[in-house]
């Protein structure tokens, strides 16, 4: 058995650390309502810009533009979402294998990375890291999402890569993350549905509505992505130093047993020694 000054200052140690846990659960707490607000505003127009557009394409016919057709590259631009910081869970580790374990082949991948964590580890699984915006991370704004999605844009009008795709973790509550790998271009043509196969009447050229549109499609979704990862992250975050907190509560209470155990030992050989040394003096 360990001795009372080991068990004591493990169980200080320990408590030190949950002090720690649960300050980092509490900051986590608070940036996770204000990121869910911000990624819940956003959600809903997000997904309507990408409906819009498929419904734009399903009721459209003979429209011929880059942004459509994919380039004759075959890389592969990935916009790859983490944190740039840890003690998340799975947070990170599970987009890194959204890349490493997907579809998509290493040799024909772009990394734009958004994240250290995310960063750090695709470089050192050799993939090719062309952009990284990792300072966005914390605070990204629409401004920084435009940015983000010109890159990746001029690559692919350049003929550079072929598709651009975004790798994020989607928020569903603060339970649930979900890490996704969207395809963003070119953009699949879906079938027009029943009774809603009339034609589209565009007021300017159908060429220049598109040049307008897929940028703002385009940087939409990437600013809800950054968005939603940021919630996902400090939700993660916020059930890892939960638990850990936890842990560490159960952990005290069994060094405070264990501790009283050997005080009980040790007192109980003290008042031996000392009957003993009585009755020997007798």
């Amino acid at each position: 058995m360990a001795s009372m000054r080991d068990i004591k200052r493990r169980r200080s140690s320990i408590q030190s650390t949950g002090q720690i846990t649960r300050a980092m659960k509490l900051v986590s707490t608070v940036k996770l309502q204000k990121a869910r607000g911000k990624a819940e505003c956003t959600k809903a127009y997000s997904d309507y810009m990408y409906k819009t557009m498929r419904s734009i394409l399903a009721h459209s016919e003979g429209i011929r533009h880059p942004y459509l057709q994919g380039g004759e590259s075959g890389k592969k631009a990935v916009i790859v979402i983490s944190s740039n910081r840890g003690l998340a869970g799975g947070y990170n580790s599970n987009v890194v294998k959204l890349i490493t374990q997907g579809e998509l082949a290493e040799a024909e991948l772009e990394l734009y990375t958004v994240g250290r964590k995310g960063r750090d580890g695709l470089a050192r699984a050799g993939y090719t890291v062309r952009l990284d915006s990792s300072d966005i991370s914390e605070e990204p704004t629409y401004a920084d999402a435009a940015a983000l999605a010109r890159a990746a844009l001029t690559s692919f009008t350049k003929g550079e890569v072929g598709e651009i795709w975004i790798a994020y973790t989607r928020f569903k509550n603060t339970v649930v993350h979900e890490p996704r790998l969207v395809k963003l271009l070119p953009l699949p043509k879906p079938e027009a549905e029943d009774g809603q196969d009339l034609p589209m009447n565009f007021e300017a050229e159908e060429e220049s509505v598109l040049e307008a549109l897929i940028p703002n499609y385009l940087t939409s979704l990437i600013y809800g992505g950054l968005l939603e990862s940021c919630a996902s992250e400090n939700g993660a975050r916020m059930q890892a130093m939960d638990s850990a907190t936890s842990n560490a509560e159960d952990m005290i209470e069994d060094l405070t047993l264990l501790y009283n155990r050997a005080r009980q030992n040790s007192i109980t050989q003290e008042l031996t020694e000392i009957i003993a040394g009585a009755q020997a003096i007798e």
